[in-house]
């Protein structure tokens, strides 16, 4: 640790004193950006884009609806964008630091009224989501505004957790939605549907990580969504992270050197041919080893690399290609203490984890002349998990207690048609055809010494088909609506389902808006959960048969925008799931899985729901100053196999988040800044099942018993996390550092994985883990 800072110092100081040494004059940089057609992405020429804190300063988009503004004064800026029969958009706060461009994606809304009559100019809300068929239940996730959260890690998954309705985990980056577990929600890049893309995922919780493999450095602004999605959305019951890729910079070379304790990043981006606009952008990241352990408690040396990139080429007549891709690569060696210092059972079991994780794809958009596009993508996903503990006894002698080995391979095409038939109605209909390659083979020892059963075991491949339509209509200056159907059938065992989505908008006025949505959602299981194995037999499959699990999703959303920078918004949902898989005549429900394999035979007779409200608060940056407040309080349940309502594993009941942050120009011309930004989270404490004392102790494993009668009726008293960002930026000619020390969990919050035997008091006790980082980091632009 202390060698990593010096090192950092050393670096930092040698290209500081470079800067220096050139940063005379009154430093530039250069805005670019393209401006579409918010309904039919189709370029916009002749835009006018003007500063309007800087008079007289402006240019216009040309026939491909690019523009250009060199030269402007590194700090924050505000951009607007003008077009006769299009609404006016200020983009607020655009940040200029001398180490990087900055390329805007400008989508303007068509006026209904005629052109001639006056111009209508509306204030940017910077969490309208960016896919204009969503009305309600979204929200857009701006990297840069989200890269200044305390506690973000650079983590997306993170980032998002201070969104309303969201829950954050302490020692992974696991996020529940509304109650619903982690692993329910969908993660997809560049229109596919994607593996986890977390680092040593599902080893604390299913559906988290440590962090991300998805750098902020190479992602573009994203769409979350937290119920009631529109139609485009399949196989998905809880939550939607849609993440893009941004296009590398297409006129010059620019670089990121980044190293602190979660890893040293290495980023490029720049032109492949300035003459065609082609351009790359990459990323990646390698763990400083032995230091990542810290974040998790684990006592293991855990060592991880990652790398994500996109290759962008538009063509004069034939449309844009891109090649984009991620990649992850985790390994864990096996490692126990000596027997005497062994506190609980799980001390006693070394664990080894081989975990790659990759998604690729190529893409193509065709832009025809009468406002309609159509993009294509083909794509492979590929996860591989080689896992498996041994347990010790007391003369350090070893034997298998798991081995879990998942291999899965997609192959992805997915199609859309996007039509703008006129200023009131758009159309998008598409289709996805996943082919999936599985290759699953989990052992499981029952007890101390028994040998390894075959609990899941599969070998294929299947295929998820999907098709959908959905329509935009605004049907006047204030009222909008949507209006779709997806389809979608799995051929394991020809199950399929019919999702009708709808979704109405009412603005009052320029600053109010209501807005309801419905959708009918459904989710296939983990393909492991398919072929469990029958306990009485070697043969068959007691879960092939099983059905989607279903929900429907109702969402209703107030928004008012009290001032230029502060905006309110009330949000009340409920959520019906049903077809839940459950093992019958028991408390159990797939609604509250953790675990990395199902053993038990499963029927789709179980039930769940969650309803609640979210209220945000937010203002934007101006004058250097932010502030967000966010409020959720929920009830979340869900109905067994045994018939009982029972609260879900996740059910806090209440989230209280609270992010700060305040801005210092400092040095000549203001061209250093000093950033402290906070994080404040209140929720509820973890739920928890009673223990059955007797039962634990006559295991002969003295593994945790709890009553399932009363499954998860306990809860721990509430939670407070608070994380914290102190940065400084010194702005140099042509090359940007930053320091920043980031701490997360400061606290001390100690979190639960649940009760376990302590081998030297003889105490069924609640297992708990610190999960503090003090991260320091330093990064370079160039």
């Amino acid at each position: 640790m202390k060698q990593l800072i010096v090192l950092i110092l050393i670096i930092a100081s040698v290209f500081a004193g470079t800067g220096n040494v050139l940063a005379e004059g009154k430093l530039g940089q250069t805005i670019q950006g393209v401006v579409t057609d918010r309904s039919s992405g189709a370029p916009l020429p002749y835009v006018t884009i003007m500063l309007q804190d800087i008079p007289l300063t402006g240019t216009t988009t040309n026939e491909k609806g690019e523009f250009i503004l060199q030269n402007v004064p590194i700090g924050r800026h505000d951009l607007q964008a003008s077009f006769v029969g299009y609404e006016t958009m200020i983009i607020k706060e655009v940040l200029l630091t001398s180490g990087k461009e900055v390329f805007l994606e400008i989508k303007l809304t068509e006026n209904l009224t005629e052109l001639g009559e006056v111009v209508v100019t509306v204030q940017t809300q910077k969490e309208l989501p960016l896919n204009n068929m969503a009305l309600s239940g979204a929200r857009m996730l701006s990297v840069e505004e989200a890269s200044r959260y305390a506690g973000g890690m650079d983590d997306p998954a993170r980032l998002v957790s201070s969104f309303a309705g969201v829950s954050p985990g302490v020692g992974n980056n696991g996020i529940s939605v509304h109650g619903n577990a982690p692993n329910l929600l969908q993660w997809r890049l560049e229109d596919v549907e994607i593996p986890t893309p977390n680092h040593f995922a599902d080893l604390t919780t299913l559906g988290g990580g440590l962090l991300s493999s998805l750098s902020s450095h190479v992602l573009a602004n994203s769409d979350f969504f937290t119920g009631a999605f529109p139609a485009e959305y399949n196989n998905a019951v809880s939550g939607v992270f849609d993440m893009k890729l941004r296009n590398g910079n297409n006129r010059n070379y620019e670089h990121t050197f980044q190293a602190g304790i979660l890893g040293i990043d290495l980023a490029s981006e720049g032109p492949f041919s300035k003459k065609y606009n082609s351009s790359y952008i990459f990323n990646y990241r390698y763990s400083t080893t032995g230091l990542l352990n810290k974040i998790a408690d684990m006592g293991q040396t855990l060592d991880y690399q990652d790398l994500n990139f996109k290759l962008h080429f538009p063509t004069q007549r034939s449309g844009i290609f891109s090649v984009w891709g991620t990649a992850l690569k985790d390994k864990v060696p096996a490692d126990v203490d000596e027997s005497a210092d062994w506190e609980y059972y799980d001390d006693s079991k070394a664990s080894a984890m081989e975990q790659t994780s990759a998604a690729a794809g190529l893409s193509h958009r065709f832009f025809f002349a009468d406002n309609g596009l159509l993009k294509t993508t083909l794509a492979v996903t590929h996860s591989d998990v080689d896992a498996k503990e041994d347990r010790y006894d007391v003369n350090m002698n070893s034997t298998p207690d798991n081995h879990f080995k998942n291999r899965n391979t997609h192959l992805i095409l997915t199609s859309y048609f996007n039509k703008k038939y006129s200023s009131r109605h758009t159309n998008r209909t598409g289709f996805t055809i996943t082919n999936m390659r599985y290759n699953t083979d989990i052992k499981l020892a029952p007890f101390v010494g028994k040998p390894l059963n075959t609990i899941s075991k599969g070998e294929g491949n299947t295929n998820l088909i999907s098709a959908y339509t959905s329509s935009l209509f605004n049907l006047n200056d204030k009222v909008s609506a949507t209006v779709g159907i997806n389809g979608q059938i799995l051929t394991l065992n020809n199950n399929w389902t019919i999702e009708p989505r709808a979704a109405i908008k009412w603005q009052p006025s320029r600053k109010s808006s209501f807005a309801l949505a419905y959708g009918l959602h459904s989710r296939m299981e983990k393909l492991d959960v398919y072929f469990v194995k029958p306990k009485e037999s070697t043969t068959g499959l007691v879960n092939k048969e099983l059905d989607f699990t279903k929900t429907h999703h109702f969402s209703l959303s107030y928004h008012h925008r009290i001032s230029e920078n502060m905006n309110l918004k009330v949000e009340p949902y409920f959520q019906y799931l049903f077809n839940v898989p459950v093992i019958a005549d028991s408390s159990f429900s797939i609604l509250n899985r953790n675990t990395v394999y199902i053993e038990d035979a499963l029927v789709n007779e179980g039930k769940g729901r969650n309803y609640g409200l979210d209220i945000t608060l937010e203002k934007y940056m101006a004058k250097g100053m932010y502030y967000m407040v966010t409020a959720s309080v929920f009830n979340s349940e869900y109905c067994g196999g045994d018939g009982v309502w029972h609260s879900t594993k996740y059910n806090r009941n209440y989230i209280v988040d609270g992010l700060f942050g305040k801005e210092w120009m400092f040095g000549k011309n203001d061209r250093n800044v000093l950033g402290i930004n906070v994080k404040l989270t209140l929720q509820g404490g973890d739920r928890y099942s009673p223990i059955n004392e007797t039962a634990t102790l006559a295991h002969p494993d003295k593994e945790t018993q709890y009553d399932e009668n009363e499954a998860f009726s306990k809860q721990l008293s509430p939670v407070f996390l608070a994380n914290y960002t102190i940065s400084y930026r010194m702005n140099r000619r042509s090359v940007s550092h930053e320091f920043a020390i980031k701490g997360m969990n400061a606290t001390g919050y100690k979190e639960y994985f649940g009760h376990a035997y302590n081998l030297q008091t003889g105490i069924i006790e609640p297992r708990r883990l610190k999960n503090s980082v003090l991260n320091v980091v330093y990064r370079l632009d160039f």
